[in-house]
This record gives C-alpha cells, structure tokens and sequence, in this order.
C-alpha cells in the first residue's frame, strides 16, 4: 500500500471544496457540515458538541475507543473598532499574521452576507524610511469603501463581526497543494480519507473509531478538551502541521530539520505515549512510509496535549505534515506527504489491538 496513491477524483474534489469554505474559529459549522456529509457513506453515527466538534463513528457500540483527529478552524480577524471616517480596525481571532496583511483583500461577514474590503497600506512615496512603521496589529485597517461610520453600519458591519480571506486552493509544479487554512483543515481531510480507506477495502476493527474534526484549536486546544471527556477515548492519533524549516530565516539548530516531501514528521515530546509512538514507526518501517522526526520538549502546542492529559491520561501520540508558510494565505504542503500520513494512519490502526493498554509496566 505504501507505493499506491490513495487519493482519487472525488476525494480531491472534497478537499478543495471544503477549503474554499471560511470555517474561521468559533464559526467551523459550514465546514463540518461538508466534511460529515463526505463522510457519511463511510461511518457509523456522528455526534457533535455544543461548540461545533464533529465526530464521525465506526463500531459505536465498542467499548475501547480510539480517536484520530485534527482540527477544522482556521485563523481570522474580528472587527474591534469602527473610526469616523469608516475604516474598521481589528483584532486577531487565533494566531493571525499582522505583516501579510497591508493589501490583501477580506471577506467580512455579516448578517446581510460577505462585505468585501481591502487591508490599506500608505503608498511607498508618501512614507518616511527613516522613521516608517513596520505593520503591526495597531496601525493595520480595513477599507469597505464608506465614506464613514455610519455606511458601514448601514452595510451591516459591526464590532464583533469576523473578517477571513478569501484565498482558494490551487496546485503549484504538480505536486504541492496551496492555500489559506491547510493548518489544519488538511487534518480534517487526511482523516476522513482514511475512514473512506477502511470503509472501501473492507476493514472490520475491533474497537469503535471516531474520527474527531475538533474546532477552536487555535485558541488554546479548546475544542479537543471538550470533546475527549465526551468520547472519552483509550488512545489518540492526532494529525496536525508543521513547519517545513528549510525555507529561509528559520533557524534548524532551534526547529529542527523538516522538509516537504519526505514524509510525516513523527513527534517526540512528554505528552506522546512512547509505546504508542514506538508502533507508529514500526508501521511506517514495515509498510516503507517514509518518515521524519521531531522533538518538541515540554508541550506539542497541538491538540495531541488536550486528549493526552484528559480522562485520568490517554495514549497519544503526534503525527504532522510538513508545511510551508504557516498562517499565511500561500500556505503549502506536498501530496506524497498527504498521501503518507493518510497511510500511515490507516496501517497504525490495522495493528491496534482491542483493549491495548500501552503501559510501560505490562
């Protein structure tokens, strides 16, 4: 399996229709609506939170519980200040980079549908060098063409409305998927391909699957804490991105060496379960999956911290995908490591056997 790709027309199809749709965080339900309807053919039952978790089942009646998971929003701006003379400035809603945003164009939405508008910059010749500003989240705004405040509330704008852009996918040389929101709307996807996986070469497990699209990760994991004290899981395969530290100004001596192309990267970190990281290498060994390693010391900032420490403590472990330009609009990932991660998931759970517990002490 290792050699075959896994993806075909209609999985690609889903991919960039769900990317294209804005699922900022606290906003994920259009999303998770087009990931459960792709997924439906494939699973059991789903449940979903009062925060907008999806969870698509497998055997639900099973009494030991393994999720996999990644998480469906994406970073985006709120509306924080209307000034006088109509401009709107913002504040981030996740880890929103101020620095790309002077020209980029937004989507604003509101109650009356999408308000275009535009992030203005002062043009090159009317700005000091010496003495200009870098962009920063106190001095970057947004244009809607009103001529002042009162137009832009009459257009529906207001404190509070969330601001996303409007980047689409596209493919780069072939091979590499570009677009805002791979982090980690591409875990989302990698997941349901693999229940579509299990479903299409008919795969019975010996335990109940749920594969979990949490929301609000870039917040602070929160989306993840709530939901693994609902399904309250045995074990944990969280997907999530990475930084492909081979591009320029990223210091390896710091992050590591991480590259596009040569596999999932496999973490290394107090809240992995090593038993459970050891046989997540042995699949990759076996099946020749490609794969890189991470060390990454107290915590692993994804939600793989969330479901580890929950419940009295849950196996966990971390599989990511390189990626390129992280929070930014041209973010970017390679389809054989898409592809390998899919993989690498799908054979790690054929080895999972029912009631595993992965105590050091057995």
């Amino acid at each position: 399996m290792a050699k075959q790709s896994v993806l075909n027309k209609k999985s690609l199809d889903f991919l960039e229709k769900y990317l294209n749709n804005a699922a900022p965080t606290g906003y994920e339900w259009t999303g998770q609506k087009l990931w459960m309807e792709y997924l439906k053919p494939y699973v059991d039952e789903f449940i979903t939170d009062t925060y907008g978790t999806a969870v698509a089942v497998i055997n639900p009646k099973a009494k030991y519980r393994v999720v996999i998971e990644g998480h469906a929003d994406e970073i985006s701006w709120y509306v924080n200040y209307i000034s006088d003379n109509g401009l709107l400035y913002v504040i981030r809603n996740g880890g929103s980079d101020h620095q790309i945003a002077p020209s980029k164009i937004v989507n604003i939405h509101t109650k009356k549908g999408i308000v275009k508008g535009v992030f203005g910059w002062p043009a090159i010749h009317v700005r000091d060098r010496a003495k200009e500003e870098a962009p920063k989240p106190e001095n970057i705004f947004i244009d809607i063409g009103a001529k002042d405040k009162e137009e832009v509330e009459k257009m529906g704008v207001h404190v509070g409305c969330v601001i996303t852009y409007p980047d689409e996918f596209h493919i780069l040389n072939g091979n590499k998927f570009v677009c805002r929101a791979l982090d980690n709307r591409m875990g989302g996807f990698m997941i349901a391909e693999v229940a579509r996986l299990l479903h299409e070469n008919k795969k019975t497990l010996p335990f109940g699957l749920y594969i979990t699209n949490s929301v609000q990760e870039e917040i602070g994991l929160r989306g993840a804490e709530m939901i693994t004290h609902t399904i309250k899981p045995q074990l944990a395969i969280v997907t999530d991105v990475t930084h492909d530290t081979t591009t320029p100004m990223i210091d390896k001596k710091k992050e590591g060496l991480l590259e596009l192309g040569k596999g999932p990267v496999i973490a290394y970190a107090p809240a992995v379960q090593q038993r459970l990281r050891d046989l997540i290498i042995e699949t990759a060994e076996e099946n020749k999956i490609p794969f890189q390693r991470s060390a990454l010391s107290r915590a692993t900032g994804t939600d793989t911290d969330a479901f580890a420490y929950s419940n009295g403590g849950v196996a966990s472990a971390l599989i990511s995908l390189p990626l390129r330009y992280m929070h930014t609009t041209v973010e970017m990932v390679h389809r054989d490591d898409v592809e390998n991660v899919i993989k690498l998931i799908y054979n790690t759970l054929l080895k999972v056997k029912d009631g595993e517990t992965f105590s050091y002490f057995s």
